[in-house]
């Protein structure tokens, strides 16, 4: 068995897969003619040896979906170039109703899934808690608010876009990363309810903060936009609070009438790739009305992706080698460096549209979020496990569920 841990990440019971003998086969000789293993004295076990495998065919390849939904949303605008002007014509809050009805759609399967019975749960661990949030609301914010001025200093628009992601924490995805890195399913669970919760309260006067009076604390050219803390707290409260209450309000109704089992294993299976649709549906609008300036896009989703790069890397090392300096073991590395790294790009995207409009260098920053975070946080499983046999020796990681 230390052969095997050595070559396969984290060892867990399962029934896709097996890597042992069947009960009907009591023993079995490898090929290599190592010691024969006894089914009687081990449990049938399966293995991820590869992280992105054991990704669905959607979320393993969310770049391409992206790239196809901006390719049809061109495609629609130069059939149909008053498609935009018809889009606009109906507003929620300053926002085209399609497109609001595509970011609303697309944040409640996402705060469906959210766990908010465990938020009970943080007072029973203070010094995890005050990692998580130093790292989550004082460190992120800072260290993209550094990256976007040193890569963008001359392109405003995509700028105050990458405050906006580095001010969204993630909610959705990091639970799939920590998954598939064999972190603490309840950490994780327990900072993403907190996380969700904070973003009501700390999102808008953050957002106020970073755009329009910090860069002129050092000189800096502030935003050229007219922004109030209002217009952020609207988009906030209207595309994160309405989602948030309803997917609140779902989970409380569904467990108590049908139990947290079917509820995770069979609801939200169903409804979860919807959120999905509603990005990609947000994305095709979005790019049938920006019209010719989707011709530069290439460069400016390079010149967008290298300060994202950048924060994912820097965000994951710093809490990685944090939490393992405060005493953690590795699965509760594994969720605060998850944690810490990801962000909601649906909300980042849902704010920018409200508040900049749906043709802005903003929006489309956001649209770039997940093209660059999905290939660099698989990465980022492979570098967790490979520390994990190196930082945490005789640790295997374990996967609790809250």
């Amino acid at each position: 068995m230390p052969a095997l841990r050595r070559q396969l990440p984290c060892l867990r019971t399962s029934t896709r897969q097996t890597y042992l003998p069947s009960a009907r086969q009591p023993s079995a000789t490898p090929r290599n003619g190592s010691q024969t293993m006894n089914v009687s004295q081990q449990p049938s076990l399966s293995i991820q040896d590869r992280p992105a495998a054991e990704l669905s065919v959607i979320d393993r390849f969310l770049p391409l979906w992206i790239f196809l939904a901006m390719a049809i949303g061109v495609g629609l605008g130069r059939v149909f170039p008053d498609l935009g002007d018809a889009l606009d014509r109906v507003k929620v809050a300053g926002v085209s109703l399609p497109i609001a009805i595509g970011l609303l759609w697309m944040m409640y399967p996402v705060l469906a899934k959210v766990r908010y019975e465990s938020l009970g749960r943080f007072q029973a661990q203070g010094k995890l808690f005050g990692v998580s949030m130093l790292l989550n609301w004082m460190i992120g914010p800072v260290l993209m608010f550094a990256l976007a001025w040193l890569f963008l200093p001359d392109m405003p628009e995509y700028r105050n876009g990458l405050i906006l992601i580095g001010l969204a924490r993630c909610i959705a995805m990091v639970l799939i990363w920590n998954q598939l890195a064999c972190g603490d399913g309840e950490v994780a669970a327990v900072l993403v309810a907190v996380n969700s919760v904070f973003q009501i309260v700390m999102y808008s006067i953050l957002g106020w903060l970073f755009l329009t009076e910090i860069p002129g604390w050092f000189g800096a050219e502030t935003t050229t936009l007219a922004i109030s803390m209002g217009d952020i707290a609207k988009s906030v409260l209207i595309f994160l609070g309405i989602p948030l209450l309803a997917g609140a309000i779902t989970r409380i109704v569904l467990v108590r009438a049908k139990g947290a089992t079917w509820y995770d294993g069979t609801f939200i299976p169903r409804i979860g790739p919807t959120a999905l649709l509603g990005l990609l549906y947000t994305i095709v609008i979005m790019f049938a009305m920006q019209g010719d300036r989707i011709v530069e896009l290439p460069l400016d989703v390079l010149r967008i992706a290298l300060p994202l790069i950048g924060y994912f890397l820097i965000m994951f090392s710093l809490a990685f080698l944090l939490a393992k300096r405060l005493g953690f073991g590795y699965a509760e590395t594994a969720a605060i460096s998850f944690t810490a790294a990801g962000n909601n790009f649906e909300l980042a995207i849902a704010v920018a549209i409200g508040v900049f409009g749906i043709s802005s260098g903003e929006a489309l920053a956001g649209v770039v979020g997940p093209l660059i975070e999905v290939p660099v946080l698989i990465a980022l499983v492979y570098v967790a496990l490979w520390l994990r046999d190196r930082v945490f020796p005789g640790e295997t990681g374990e996967r609790r569920t809250a």
